[in-house]
């Protein structure tokens, strides 16, 4: 088990380039669909608990989902393996990286990755809404969103309170 926990989070660390969101579809499609740990609707209730709380998303999902597959061992193991990519590449290529920084065709590979990262967090949010529909319902995901915003956009209340309302709303009217 332990073995999965590392594999699953050392792959999205080593090809999530652009850290933490960009990372956040490849750990779903290995948790959910490569592992079946978690549903969709599991996986996206533990992403909105994980980005309410300070630091970096990536390690804070390696820590609970690998607590909650093998205890305290396996948040230590997914912890490690979401950081050892980003880890052994600095050691390895501080001092290239460091002449190639400037470089047009790194610069260009850049903007080249970047699209494809906007799509996988596309798709990801279209996955939370449509599961959301499916469980939920127009009306109540439509009014979960537009009070999210208007919280969010006019009241300024920080995101972490938006969420922890949107936790307790579905609890108390969603049987959540």
């Amino acid at each position: 088990m332990v073995w999965k926990i590392f594999i699953a989070f050392f792959i999205p660390g080593i090809v999530g380039y652009g850290g933490g969101p960009a990372s956040i579809p490849l750990v779903e499609n290995e948790v959910v669909d490569r592992f079946g740990w978690m549903s969709v609707t599991e996986f996206s209730e533990m992403l909105a608990m994980a980005n309410a709380l300070p630091g970096p998303i990536a390690t804070k999902m390696a820590g609970f989902i690998g607590y909650q597959q093998a205890g305290i061992l396996g948040a230590v193991v997914g912890v490690f393996a979401t950081v050892a990519p980003s880890l052994i590449l600095m050691i390895l290529l501080m001092s290239l990286l460091a002449k190639f920084k400037n470089s047009p065709k790194v610069k260009i590979m850049t903007n080249l990755i970047r699209p494809a990262i906007a799509v996988l967090l596309g798709l990801m949010a279209f996955q939370f809404f449509k599961t959301s529909y499916d469980t939920s319902g127009f009306f109540q995901m439509g009014f979960l969103i537009a009070a999210s915003f208007l919280f969010l956009e006019k009241v300024k209340v920080h995101p972490a309170f938006v969420i922890l309302g949107s936790l307790v709303y579905g609890a108390i009217f969603l049987g959540g």
